[in-house]
């Protein structure tokens, strides 16, 4: 197939320059324009394609990047009159002239009907190019922020709330117009229930732009943990109009997010992309990285048969070279570009010890990409929190690099599910997750909302499947069960999967309860996954990154169903809310927190805490850090009532109150405070399976 090269004159093309890098509209100048600049340091040549439409068999014109003009250093680039945003675009190589590539810093990708992963970006015959995604020019400036910017909501006052753009809304059960359904504009019509729920920030899974075909025959990439662009939105999020309409969309919901109070953080993947290995079951197309400077871009290493492989520690056999010069500027542009112009709170990056692995695949004591942005200044004040592994074993849980890294805290979850489920040996483990960790970050001198607690999240068994499976279910998958992982420290209390057994759904119920209510109370930064407030369940799949259906999707009919559940919830999140809860002023390191807190562990007898293999229970009482009340947390992990004597309040004529008993029915499992009915004894019995908390408010003038 043939195609028109275009030159200069007829084109308007000049020089331009290799910065910024990407398709960048030029404005104020004598020659305005579109400047594109791309690191392709193999050849001399380039070529730009443009194209009149996303399934266009072959572009309008090509434009050589060649000669000393268009060439500085290891970039090749021109800048062109006459182009306008919504210019779709790619580049071909002469090394493989069949394959279209995605520009690495384009701003939105154009997806067709036709788009196949299998071919990929490889002309296919007489429609040459119709099935391969674009690149599209696209001009930032043009919208009206109404003077929003970046909430910047302290640590100490989050609760984050893990949503799936889609998952959230596209359910029909959801409150939500059909067109919107899925979408950034969906989502925003939820915000309401977002505020009922009393959370600050949403931690959206992946939005860049990723390819869905990167599954099971049959199925589709749910999860997003494929990305062809770091800076392009999904265009699969918005409502399928022009392809720069989805810069708006997301854009829309950040503004209506943060009118809202609520935080707006993104799931980042800087690990691998969607390209896949270069060779074996994993292998994938040529999409744009590796078709412009592999060994920039991944860690690769010889295959002793004269090829090359990669060094595979993501599980998905292409690990990006994070601390590559290339990827590392590619990084900081991402995370700057979605900051300034989209508004952005901060970011959780997934398998971010990746980060920490040097150009051989070895960990980096001091990774220069993780220390960039630690002290990028555009950056400063985003939240930045680390899933601190990576699937080839490096577990930096407590010691990743950094000063203002926040930290999923994968011990909280573990040792938390498995006290609670009742296994020996966890008493002292659980009691240090409720207070912050110290033993993983006290040495840190950093305050207790470095860590990140949680119970689910996406990834593993739903709160409600965390209480009915005692293994994975995931059938549908198409893989035999085999993925996902076989280690979930789970409990089906009794049955596996659905049961109408009264006193299965009342134990499952109150260990949801029991479960919430430590996540919630715990020293820390709490995250809640989407639905776990209303069990939601995933028919004990533990891996559903391929069930873009009900499996994955939120039932909004459990909003009224599971209303006890959502109480509860709400209630607890509004206790972190309490301004005598959060300290404004100050941000204690963990150390201070718990010396102010003036922490004291009991056991069934004041002043007398077990931390034996065999102890299933463990009691404490603390001091609000402003000293205006005082709790007192018993944890009944065991199959039998236990009987806790109470210790003195610490008040004068002071009396223990019961907030909350788990083994109550709503709504006495949890009430307002200045409710909380009195105890007339100094003892509580808490039945099986359940926590209490009991409360004492300080008189006025007096401090505990």
């Amino acid at each position: 197939m043939g195609w028109l090269a275009v030159g200069a004159s007829s084109l308007g093309l000049s020089a331009g320059c290799s910065a910024p890098l990407g398709a960048s509209r030029q404005h104020g100048v004598s020659n305005p324009g579109v400047n594109f600049s791309i690191h392709a340091p193999h050849g001399d040549r380039v070529e730009l394609c443009l194209f009149e439409a996303v399934d266009a068999p072959c572009p309008s014109v090509v434009v050589a990047f060649d000669g000393e003009a268009h060439c500085s250093g290891s970039y090749r680039h021109g800048l062109l009159t006459g182009v306008e945003p919504g210019q779709l675009y790619g580049y071909r190589l002469p090394a493989d002239p069949d394959c279209l590539l995605l520009d690495p810093y384009g701003l939105a990708v154009a997806v067709p009907d036709g788009y196949c992963r299998q071919r990929g970006q490889r002309l296919n015959g007489d429609d040459g190019w119709a099935g391969a995604m674009k690149s599209v020019v696209a001009d930032l400036s043009r919208y009206d922020w109404e003077g929003d910017r970046p909430l910047r909501r302290p640590a100490r006052e989050t609760v984050i709330y893990e949503l799936h753009v889609r998952g959230f809304t596209a359910d029909a059960s959801a409150p939500v117009a059909a067109p919107r359904a899925g979408t950034y504009a969906g989502l925003i019509d939820t915000i309401p229930y977002l505020q009922r729920l009393g959370i600050t920030a949403v931690e959206l899974l992946p939005v860049f732009a990723f390819d869905p075909q990167t599954a099971p025959a049959g199925l589709t990439n749910h999860w997003g943990y494929q990305p062809l662009s770091v800076l392009a939105p999904h265009p699969g999020y918005g409502g399928g109009h022009h392809p720069l309409a989805v810069l708006d969309e997301f854009r829309d919901l950040v503004k209506a997010l943060h009118r809202a109070g609520i935080e707006v953080i993104l799931d980042v993947v800087f690990n691998h992309t969607a390209e896949g290995a270069m060779a074996g079951p994993a292998a994938g197309p040529t999409l744009s990285y590796r078709g412009l400077a592999p060994h920039d871009y991944y860690l690769l290493r010889d295959d002793g048969e004269g090829g090359l492989c990669d060094i595979d520690v993501t599980g998905c056999g292409n690990t990006l070279n994070a601390n590559n010069p290339v990827v590392r500027r590619l990084i900081r542009h991402s995370l700057r570009h979605w900051v300034q112009h989209m508004h952005v709170d901060g970011f959780r990056f997934d398998l971010a010890a990746v980060l920490s692995r040097d150009e051989e695949g070895n960990p980096e004591p001091r990774p220069p990409i993780l220390l960039d942005l630690d002290s990028d200044p555009v950056l400063a004040g985003t939240k930045l929190i680390a899933e601190a592994w990576d699937a080839a074993g490096l577990y930096e849980v407590g010691s990743f690099v950094g000063e203002r890294w926040q930290e999923w805290n994968g011990r909280f979850r573990d040792d938390l599910r498995h006290f609670l489920k009742g296994d020996r040996g966890f008493a002292w483990a659980a009691a240090q997750r409720l207070i912050g960790s110290p033993d993983v970050y006290g040495q840190r001198g950093r305050e207790a909302e470095l860590s990140v607690n949680f119970i689910t999240c996406h990834d593993g068994f739903t709160l409600a499947d965390w209480v009915s499976y005692n293994g994975k279910h995931n059938e549908a998958n198409g893989e035999a069960n085999r993925d996902g992982s076989d280690d979930n420290a789970s409990w089906n209390c009794g049955v596996e999967g659905p049961s109408d057994d009264p006193q299965v759904l009342s134990l499952r119920a109150r260990q949801m309860r029991n479960a919430l209510c430590l996540l919630l109370l715990s020293a820390g930064t709490p995250m809640l996954a989407m639905g776990d407030e209303v069990g939601r369940s995933q028919r004990g799949n533990n891996n559903a990154y391929c069930q873009d259906n009900p499996i994955s999707w939120f039932d909004w009919s459990l909003v009224e169903r599971r209303a006890d559940l959502l109480r509860f919830t709400r209630e607890l999140i509004a206790y972190r809310q309490r301004r005598d809860v959060v300290l404004d002023h100050s941000q204690l390191s963990l150390t201070e927190l718990l010396r102010r807190c003036a922490i004291e562990w009991h056991g069934v007898e004041p002043f007398k805490p077990d931390w034996g293999p065999d102890s299933h229970s463990l009691a404490l009482s603390y001091t609000s850090a402003d000293h205006c009340f005082r709790l007192h947390l018993l944890v009944n992990a065991w199959w039998q009532p236990l009987r806790f004597a109470l210790p003195p309040t610490g008040l004068a004529d002071g009396r223990w109150h019961r907030w909350i008993d788990t083994a109550l029915p709503s709504p006495d499992d949890i009430v307002d405070w200045a409710a909380a009915p009195p105890l007339a004894e100094p003892a509580y019995g808490a039945q099986p399976r359940s926590v209490v908390v009991l409360l004492v408010r300080a008189a006025a003038g007096v401090t505990p």
